[in-house]
């Protein structure tokens, strides 16, 4: 399912109850962070999307909160559950080796229709240059946010950041933050593990070099999820756009750069970094539910703003979780699963939840088969673009459901020996943990709470049989339930499955 506006896709989320329209007038400073806070934190029939006609000031509506829920995210997506598009990508990664040069042959003409399928394409014109400002214009005539109390300013907090490798000419999107320092220039964070830093750095390489730079706003929801993709360099987050939506995403030429954007986006910031130009960007309240930092940061001098005649104003706010981002993570937690077993077969689920903030806590379920599995997987993880970043990960055995959290802490408490089954390394770190050792530098924690054997480290002591009643004595109550006057059925409570979408589709 491919939506050609975002208006669209609000249309399709009103229609299913999922998007409210508040027309009482609210201030784009703080006040539309404490309802969406509020409703994102609330009752599931109360966390819908929002749409604010009335924003004191302007004259654009903001939506927020598109993407904060399970459900929301899957239509986003194209899909009516999250795992479908984890089986989709696992049906496209499907490695059954071809055996024949005919069936080699055909293999890669399969990859390669699929490539050009869903490939960007360039078209002539589009709805995001309906409007055209290359002099004359302010950021501020957008109602940019301020989040929370100390943020250092506005921040644009939705954005696909566009830039291109000035060696290799490839493109990256990103999904990162933008300070608005005044009417023409924004503080850049993209951070330095990140695909627009290694533009960066590549620039300073070759004599200083401008980059060019294009922020889309809005659009097909799933072209705006895709900058916060972790995809490897060489991988075009529009191509992966393209994939989910079944359809090629349509690009217009800048005004002002030499760059491509979204046809059907709402807004377009063009604009210019030169790499050894910073300032300080920062504190912003950020998804670990603490203020980051203040930083150095590159600057973007804008050129041109370009807009849709209608554009709806996206955006969102990060904080403590459960938040919208934290959906959008999720998203990509399913969506890379199967990409993590390419590498690491032996990797049945993970759980990356939102109490981690992503990269504090990962829990993963192996088929544990010899001394030290887990521990390959740990380091095996922490080898695997940026999941290097994972500060402590916790492996467990293949019936583990790792979404349920209180049976990953029974397993975890009952089968890890502190001194035995405890790694602690150091490496790379996030930017936002502020618990380093110093910046992007510290310790990593990795917990192996499999069950152990005989062949495992250690005394050979007996590991104990668990607690599980007979299934005929099972059957026996279950028959008899209604004559014991208990009330409503309870089932038995054995082990969880593993089976994230049935088991959680509720969340």
């Amino acid at each position: 399912m491919a939506f050609n506006s975002l208006s669209e896709f609000v249309r399709y989320l009103e229609k299913r109850g999922q998007l409210r329209r508040i027309k009482t007038p609210v201030s784009n400073l703080l006040e539309i962070t404490e309802i969406t806070d509020r409703v994102s934190k609330g009752p599931a029939a109360q966390n819908v999307a929002l749409l604010f006609e009335r924003v004191e000031g302007y004259d654009m509506p903001v939506l927020i909160n598109l993407f904060g829920s399970r459900q929301r995210m899957a239509w986003a997506l194209g899909v009516d559950d999250i795992e479908d598009v984890r089986h989709k990508i696992a049906k496209m990664l499907a490695l059954d080796m071809p055996r024949s040069w005919q069936e080699k042959a055909a293999k890669g003409a399969e990859m390669l229709n699929v490539a050009r399928a869903v490939g960007p394409r360039i078209v002539g014109k589009g709805a995001c240059q309906e409007v055209v400002q290359v002099d004359g214009f302010s950021l501020r005539d957008l109602p940019i946010l301020q989040c929370w109390p100390l943020d250092a300013g506005q921040y644009i907090t939705l954005p696909s950041v566009i830039s291109r490798d000035p060696r290799t000419g490839r493109r990256n999107v990103g999904m990162y933050r933008l300070q608005v320092y005044d009417d023409t220039t924004l503080g850049m964070h993209w951070q330095r593990h990140k695909g627009g830093t290694e533009h960066q750095r590549a620039a300073l390489e070759m004599g200083r070099q401008q980059i060019p730079v294009a922020v889309s706003l809005g659009g097909d929801p799933a072209v705006i999820w895709s900058g916060s993709a972790p995809l490897p360099p060489d991988i075009d987050e529009f191509m992966l756009a393209g994939f989910l939506r079944g359809k090629p995403v349509e690009l217009v030429r800048c005004i002002t750069q030499p760059l491509e954007v979204p046809a059907d986006a709402e807004i377009v910031i063009e604009g210019y970094l030169d790499p050894a130009e910073q300032r300080v960007e920062g504190p912003f309240g950020d998804h670990t539910g603490y203020y980051s930092l203040a930083d150095h940061y590159p600057v973007m001098h804008v050129t041109a703003i370009t807009r849709r005649k209608d554009a709806i104003y996206p955006t969102t706010i990060v904080g403590r979780p459960p938040m919208e981002d934290y959906w959008m993570g999720k998203a990509t937690e399913r969506m890379f699963l199967p990409m993590m077993k390419l590498f690491l077969g032996e990797i049945v689920d993970i759980n990356m939840p939102a109490e981690g903030v992503f990269h504090n806590l990962v829990i993963v379920s192996i088929k544990k088969r010899y001394p030290g599995h887990a521990r390959k997987v740990m380091y095996g993880l922490w080898g695997l673009g940026l999941m290097m970043l994972a500060k402590t990960i916790i492996v467990v055995d293949e019936d583990v459901d790792v979404h349920d959290l209180s049976q990953v802490a029974f397993e975890t408490l009952s089968n890890y020996d502190p001194r035995r089954d405890v790694v602690i390394v150091e490496g790379a770190t996030d930017d936002l943990d502020h618990a380093s050792l110093e910046k992007n530098y510290g310790g990593k924690l990795g917990i192996d709470a499999t069950r152990k054997t005989a062949r495992d480290p250690g005394p050979h002591q007996t590991w104990p049989t668990e607690l599980e009643m007979t299934p005929e004595v099972k059957a026996l109550v279950d028959g008899k339930w209604d004559r014991y006057g208990l009330g409503a059925f309870i089932p038995h409570e054995g082990k969880a499955t593993t089976d994230h979408g049935e088991r959680h589709a509720d969340l």
